[in-house]
Protein backbone atom coordinates (compact mmCIF):
# COMPACT_ATOMS: atom_id res chain seq x y z
CA UNK A 1 0.00 0.00 0.00
CA UNK A 2 2.78 2.41 0.97
CA UNK A 3 4.81 1.57 -2.12
CA UNK A 4 1.76 1.94 -4.35
CA UNK A 5 1.05 5.48 -3.15
CA UNK A 6 4.67 6.51 -2.66
CA UNK A 7 4.57 9.34 -5.31
CA UNK A 8 1.54 10.92 -3.62
CA UNK A 9 3.09 10.52 -0.16
CA UNK A 10 6.27 12.16 -1.43
CA UNK A 11 4.33 15.15 -2.80
CA UNK A 12 2.43 15.50 0.49
CA UNK A 13 5.75 15.41 2.35
CA UNK A 14 7.11 18.17 0.10
CA UNK A 15 3.98 20.25 0.74
CA UNK A 16 4.26 19.73 4.49
CA UNK A 17 7.93 20.74 4.52
CA UNK A 18 7.20 23.82 2.40
CA UNK A 19 4.52 24.89 4.87
CA UNK A 20 6.51 24.18 8.05
CA UNK A 21 10.03 25.29 7.10
CA UNK A 22 9.32 29.05 6.98
CA UNK A 23 8.40 28.91 10.68
CA UNK A 24 11.58 27.03 11.58
CA UNK A 25 14.13 29.04 9.61
CA UNK A 26 15.68 32.21 11.06
CA UNK A 27 15.40 33.96 7.67
CA UNK A 28 12.36 34.82 5.57
CA UNK A 29 12.33 34.31 1.79
CA UNK A 30 12.75 38.05 1.07
CA UNK A 31 15.08 38.95 3.94
CA UNK A 32 18.60 39.99 2.93
CA UNK A 33 21.67 39.02 4.93
CA UNK A 34 24.21 41.63 3.89
CA UNK A 35 26.98 39.74 5.69
CA UNK A 36 26.42 36.53 3.72
CA UNK A 37 26.00 37.48 0.06
CA UNK A 38 26.60 34.42 -2.15
CA UNK A 39 27.35 32.34 0.95
CA UNK A 40 28.10 28.68 0.23
CA UNK A 41 26.02 25.83 1.60
CA UNK A 42 26.13 25.11 5.34
CA UNK A 43 27.34 28.63 6.05
CA UNK A 44 26.12 29.50 9.51
CA UNK A 45 22.32 29.65 9.58
CA UNK A 46 22.09 29.35 5.79
CA UNK A 47 21.84 25.59 5.18
CA UNK A 48 21.88 25.85 1.36
CA UNK A 49 23.68 29.17 1.22
CA UNK A 50 22.36 32.48 -0.14
CA UNK A 51 21.71 33.95 -3.56
CA UNK A 52 23.42 36.87 -5.28
CA UNK A 53 21.84 39.45 -2.95
CA UNK A 54 22.03 37.48 0.29
CA UNK A 55 18.60 35.82 0.50
CA UNK A 56 18.43 32.37 2.08
CA UNK A 57 18.06 29.69 -0.60
CA UNK A 58 16.14 27.21 1.56
CA UNK A 59 13.62 29.85 2.67
CA UNK A 60 13.09 30.93 -0.93
CA UNK A 61 12.77 27.30 -2.03
CA UNK A 62 10.04 26.71 0.54
CA UNK A 63 8.20 29.90 -0.44
CA UNK A 64 8.56 29.14 -4.14
CA UNK A 65 7.16 25.64 -3.68
CA UNK A 66 4.19 27.06 -1.79
CA UNK A 67 3.38 29.57 -4.52
CA UNK A 68 3.85 27.11 -7.40
CA UNK A 69 1.60 24.47 -5.82
CA UNK A 70 -0.95 27.09 -4.75
CA UNK A 71 -1.19 28.40 -8.32
CA UNK A 72 -1.36 24.85 -9.68
CA UNK A 73 -4.12 23.71 -7.33
CA UNK A 74 -6.19 26.89 -7.75
CA UNK A 75 -5.88 26.86 -11.54
CA UNK A 76 -6.69 23.14 -11.65
CA UNK A 77 -9.85 23.78 -9.61
CA UNK A 78 -10.88 26.52 -12.04
CA UNK A 79 -10.27 24.03 -14.84
CA UNK A 80 -12.33 21.40 -12.99
CA UNK A 81 -15.33 23.68 -12.45
CA UNK A 82 -15.40 25.08 -15.99
CA UNK A 83 -14.67 21.71 -17.61
CA UNK A 84 -17.38 19.85 -15.69
CA UNK A 85 -19.99 22.57 -16.26
CA UNK A 86 -19.23 22.77 -20.00
CA UNK A 87 -18.85 19.05 -20.64
CA UNK A 88 -21.85 18.01 -18.55
CA UNK A 89 -24.09 20.56 -20.27
CA UNK A 90 -22.98 19.52 -23.74
CA UNK A 91 -23.29 15.81 -23.00
CA UNK A 92 -26.69 16.05 -21.32
CA UNK A 93 -28.42 18.45 -23.73
CA UNK A 94 -26.91 16.91 -26.89
CA UNK A 95 -28.03 17.81 -30.40
CA UNK A 96 -27.11 21.17 -31.86
CA UNK A 97 -26.14 22.58 -28.48
CA UNK A 98 -23.58 19.81 -28.02
CA UNK A 99 -22.32 20.31 -31.57
CA UNK A 100 -21.87 24.06 -31.08
CA UNK A 101 -20.19 23.73 -27.69
CA UNK A 102 -17.75 21.10 -28.93
CA UNK A 103 -16.87 23.17 -31.98
CA UNK A 104 -15.94 25.98 -29.60
CA UNK A 105 -13.71 23.54 -27.72
CA UNK A 106 -12.11 22.42 -31.01
CA UNK A 107 -11.47 26.05 -31.93
CA UNK A 108 -9.82 26.76 -28.58
CA UNK A 109 -7.72 23.62 -28.97
CA UNK A 110 -6.35 25.07 -32.21
CA UNK A 111 -5.13 28.22 -30.44
CA UNK A 112 -1.71 28.20 -28.74
CA UNK A 113 -2.85 28.29 -25.12
CA UNK A 114 0.46 29.72 -23.91
CA UNK A 115 -0.11 32.69 -26.21
CA UNK A 116 -3.55 33.23 -24.63
CA UNK A 117 -2.11 33.23 -21.12
CA UNK A 118 0.71 35.59 -22.09
CA UNK A 119 -1.81 37.89 -23.79
CA UNK A 120 -3.91 37.98 -20.60
CA UNK A 121 -0.82 38.82 -18.57
CA UNK A 122 0.12 41.67 -20.90
CA UNK A 123 -3.38 43.16 -21.22
CA UNK A 124 -4.66 42.87 -17.64
CA UNK A 125 -1.45 42.94 -15.64
CA UNK A 126 0.56 40.28 -13.86
CA UNK A 127 -1.35 39.71 -10.63
CA UNK A 128 -1.27 36.29 -9.00
CA UNK A 129 -5.09 36.12 -9.19
CA UNK A 130 -4.93 36.52 -12.96
CA UNK A 131 -2.34 33.74 -13.10
CA UNK A 132 -4.86 31.46 -11.34
CA UNK A 133 -7.73 32.34 -13.66
CA UNK A 134 -5.72 32.61 -16.87
CA UNK A 135 -4.08 29.20 -16.58
CA UNK A 136 -7.28 27.53 -15.37
CA UNK A 137 -9.33 28.89 -18.26
CA UNK A 138 -7.04 27.36 -20.88
CA UNK A 139 -6.64 23.99 -19.14
CA UNK A 140 -10.31 22.96 -19.00
CA UNK A 141 -10.68 21.69 -22.57
CA UNK A 142 -9.59 18.09 -21.96
CA UNK A 143 -11.70 17.93 -18.80
CA UNK A 144 -14.75 19.10 -20.79
CA UNK A 145 -14.25 16.40 -23.45
CA UNK A 146 -13.82 13.65 -20.85
CA UNK A 147 -16.87 14.75 -18.84
CA UNK A 148 -19.00 15.04 -21.99
CA UNK A 149 -18.18 11.47 -23.00
CA UNK A 150 -18.95 10.16 -19.53
CA UNK A 151 -22.28 12.01 -19.36
CA UNK A 152 -23.34 10.80 -22.82
CA UNK A 153 -22.65 7.21 -21.77
CA UNK A 154 -24.41 7.55 -18.41
CA UNK A 155 -27.60 9.16 -19.71
CA UNK A 156 -28.37 5.95 -21.62
CA UNK A 157 -28.16 3.83 -18.49
CA UNK A 158 -31.42 2.32 -17.17
CA UNK A 159 -31.39 4.16 -13.83
CA UNK A 160 -31.09 7.52 -15.62
CA UNK A 161 -33.86 6.64 -18.06
CA UNK A 162 -36.02 5.53 -15.13
CA UNK A 163 -35.41 8.83 -13.33
CA UNK A 164 -36.39 10.76 -16.46
CA UNK A 165 -39.54 8.65 -16.92
CA UNK A 166 -40.50 9.39 -13.30
CA UNK A 167 -40.38 13.12 -14.09
CA UNK A 168 -37.26 13.91 -12.07
CA UNK A 169 -35.90 17.36 -13.03
CA UNK A 170 -32.74 17.37 -15.10
CA UNK A 171 -30.79 19.32 -12.47
CA UNK A 172 -31.67 16.77 -9.80
CA UNK A 173 -30.62 13.90 -12.07
CA UNK A 174 -27.35 15.69 -12.77
CA UNK A 175 -26.58 16.33 -9.09
CA UNK A 176 -27.75 12.98 -7.69
CA UNK A 177 -26.85 10.51 -10.41
CA UNK A 178 -24.53 11.95 -13.07
CA UNK A 179 -21.93 13.92 -11.11
CA UNK A 180 -21.32 11.27 -8.40
CA UNK A 181 -20.71 8.67 -11.13
CA UNK A 182 -18.16 10.80 -13.00
CA UNK A 183 -16.38 12.04 -9.86
CA UNK A 184 -13.64 9.39 -10.03
CA UNK A 185 -12.76 10.11 -13.67
CA UNK A 186 -12.85 13.87 -13.02
CA UNK A 187 -10.51 13.43 -10.05
CA UNK A 188 -8.08 11.38 -12.14
CA UNK A 189 -7.90 14.02 -14.85
CA UNK A 190 -7.65 16.74 -12.21
CA UNK A 191 -4.52 15.01 -10.92
CA UNK A 192 -3.12 15.02 -14.45
CA UNK A 193 -4.02 18.70 -14.86
CA UNK A 194 -2.02 19.79 -11.82
CA UNK A 195 1.44 18.89 -13.27
CA UNK A 196 0.48 20.58 -16.55
CA UNK A 197 -0.40 23.75 -14.64
CA UNK A 198 2.85 23.52 -12.67
CA UNK A 199 4.78 23.46 -15.95
CA UNK A 200 2.80 26.38 -17.38
CA UNK A 201 3.26 28.49 -14.25
CA UNK A 202 6.97 27.69 -14.08
CA UNK A 203 7.42 28.60 -17.75
CA UNK A 204 5.55 31.89 -17.31
CA UNK A 205 7.60 32.73 -14.22
CA UNK A 206 10.77 31.81 -16.09
CA UNK A 207 9.77 34.38 -18.74
CA UNK A 208 9.00 36.95 -16.05
CA UNK A 209 5.24 36.85 -16.69
CA UNK A 210 4.20 34.86 -13.64
CA UNK A 211 4.17 35.91 -10.00
CA UNK A 212 6.08 39.07 -9.22
CA UNK A 213 8.43 40.20 -6.48
CA UNK A 214 8.48 39.97 -3.53
CA UNK A 215 6.80 36.60 -4.18
CA UNK A 216 8.78 33.83 -5.78
CA UNK A 217 8.04 30.47 -7.40
CA UNK A 218 9.99 27.46 -8.62
CA UNK A 219 10.03 28.94 -12.13
CA UNK A 220 11.55 32.18 -10.88
CA UNK A 221 14.11 30.27 -8.83
CA UNK A 222 15.07 28.17 -11.86
CA UNK A 223 15.55 31.34 -13.91
CA UNK A 224 17.66 32.95 -11.19
CA UNK A 225 19.67 29.75 -10.83
CA UNK A 226 20.24 29.52 -14.60
CA UNK A 227 21.50 33.12 -14.68
CA UNK A 228 23.93 32.38 -11.86
CA UNK A 229 24.73 28.75 -12.71
CA UNK A 230 28.44 29.23 -13.33
CA UNK A 231 29.02 30.66 -9.84
CA UNK A 232 26.37 28.86 -7.77
CA UNK A 233 25.07 25.65 -9.43
CA UNK A 234 23.09 24.79 -6.29
CA UNK A 235 20.76 27.68 -7.09
CA UNK A 236 19.64 25.82 -10.22
CA UNK A 237 19.89 22.23 -9.03
CA UNK A 238 17.68 22.68 -5.96
CA UNK A 239 14.56 24.24 -7.55
CA UNK A 240 15.07 22.37 -10.83
CA UNK A 241 15.34 19.00 -9.11
CA UNK A 242 12.36 19.73 -6.87
CA UNK A 243 10.26 20.83 -9.85
CA UNK A 244 11.05 17.64 -11.76
CA UNK A 245 10.32 15.50 -8.70
CA UNK A 246 6.91 17.12 -8.18
CA UNK A 247 5.99 16.77 -11.86
CA UNK A 248 6.99 13.11 -12.03
CA UNK A 249 5.18 12.16 -8.82
CA UNK A 250 1.96 13.97 -9.74
CA UNK A 251 1.98 12.48 -13.25
CA UNK A 252 2.48 8.94 -11.94
CA UNK A 253 -0.34 9.32 -9.42
CA UNK A 254 -2.65 10.88 -12.01
CA UNK A 255 -2.03 8.08 -14.50
CA UNK A 256 -2.67 5.49 -11.78
CA UNK A 257 -6.03 7.07 -10.99
CA UNK A 258 -6.90 7.37 -14.68
CA UNK A 259 -6.18 3.68 -15.28
CA UNK A 260 -8.27 2.76 -12.25
CA UNK A 261 -11.38 4.69 -13.29
CA UNK A 262 -11.16 4.32 -17.06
Amino acid sequence: MLKRHFPLILVLLIVMLALVLPFLLPWTYDQIDWDAVRAPAFNGSHIFGTDEIGRDRLARLAAGTQVTLMVAIAAALVSLIVGIAWGATAGWVGGRVDEAMMRIVDGLYALPFMFIVILLMVVFGRSILLVFVGIGLVEWLTMARVVRGQVMALKQRPFILAAEAAGTPSMVIMLRHILPNIAGVALAYLMLTVPQVVMVESFLSFLGLGVQEPLTSLGILVKEGADDMDMAPLGLLLPGGLLVLILVCLTIEGERLRDRFS
